[in-house]
């Protein structure tokens, strides 16, 4: 099974990847600044495994926040890090800091 995490290094990226991903998308925003970098940290473990679990059903860019400033304030991001589960680009779930892995399969399951 082959890991499909993105890391885009703008807006135009971003939105390339929802464009031609097949999937829903799984926008997990991070962010740079020393308060959000070890919450960031924790979290890329989480979901770079839910990314290898739920490879055939989903897609998941990691966002930088200042990256893509576009695609954070298009879906409301105001904190790092989160998650928005996109279907057709459309916003359908979100979470917010730190989480188990056991929640970020709850975000998913029965809408995947």
């Amino acid at each position: 099974m082959v890991k499909r995490v993105h890391q885009p290094r703008e807006d135009a990226e971003f939105d390339f990847v929802l464009r031609v991903s097949g999937t829903p998308v799984l926008a997990y925003f991070v962010g740079t600044w020393p308060k959000a970098i070890e919450a960031c940290r924790a979290m890329d473990l989480v979901v770079g495994g839910v990314a290898e679990e739920y490879a055939d059903r989903l897609t998941v860019v990691r966002t930088d926040m200042t990256r893509c400033p576009a695609a954070t304030g298009r879906y409301g991001v105001t904190g790092a890090p989160s998650l928005v589960l996109l279907e057709e680009g459309e916003a359908v779930a979100h979470g917010t800091g730190r989480m188990a892995t056991a929640e970020v399969r709850a975000l998913l399951d029965g809408r995947l």
